[in-house]
């Protein structure tokens, strides 16, 4: 589900066992939706490749808020109701929290948007478009990990690839400057100019040696 123009999927959890599943196998590029100091469902937006929370849009910002505060016993009855988001990533979950429950590593990470009331318009077209599902979420994360490293293995061998031509390309420019040198004629010494020093070829001879 998600805004009518996103090409972004949204995730939420029925419940805390979910929610935990949810925290455990995340992806780096899912954003985490909660309301602020209440209890809620755990939302997350899963962003293209390579994209942050800063690529979110306001429509998406939206519906990820709305989704959250209508699934918050507390807080879908109150007005101006604070959310936060973070990157699944600034997620920090100890061995001695309740289950479902979160902290974060950094606070900077942490941004926050305000709810004035609900819109049952968003709230209805989420509700209607969305599907019931129970991935394999671990399964999930291994191919995450597996395209990913797959991916730098390509990366890797197209580099190696331009840095070895780069390679045989400055040997050969090295090699065909050092035979100039050799070939040069003002270094190079002919028969007539070495008649010219010497009287003998024994004495050029004994010159050499």
């Amino acid at each position: 589900v998600g805004a009518e123009t996103s090409t972004h999927s949204l995730y939420m959890g029925r419940d805390k066992v979910e929610n935990e599943d949810l925290i455990k196998w995340g992806i780096p590029e899912d954003i985490w939706f909660h309301v602020d100091k209440m209890s809620s469902a755990h939302v997350y937006l899963r962003v293209a490749r390579g994209q942050t929370m800063d690529d979110i849009t306001e429509e998406e910002l939206e519906d990820c808020a709305q989704l959250v505060k209508a699934n918050s016993i507390l807080g879908n009855k109150e007005s101006n109701v604070s959310v936060v988001y973070t990157p699944w990533s600034n997620l920090k979950k100890l061995a001695r929290m309740e289950v479902g429950q979160v902290g974060f590593h950094d606070l900077k990470l942490v941004k926050k948007c305000k709810v004035d009331k609900r819109k049952n318009d968003i709230v209805n077209r989420l509700n209607k478009t969305k599907s019931e599902l129970y991935p394999d979420l671990a399964m999930e994360r291994d191919q995450y990990d597996k395209d990913n490293r797959d991916e730098k293995k390509a990366i890797y061998r197209e580099e190696e690839k331009v840095r070895l031509e780069e390679e045989r390309v400055r040997g050969a420019d090295k090699e065909a400057r050092s035979y100039d040198r050799i070939m040069n004629e003002d270094t190079m010494v002919s028969n007539k100019d070495m008649a010219k020093k010497y009287a003998s070829f024994e004495e050029a001879e004994d010159d050499f040696m």
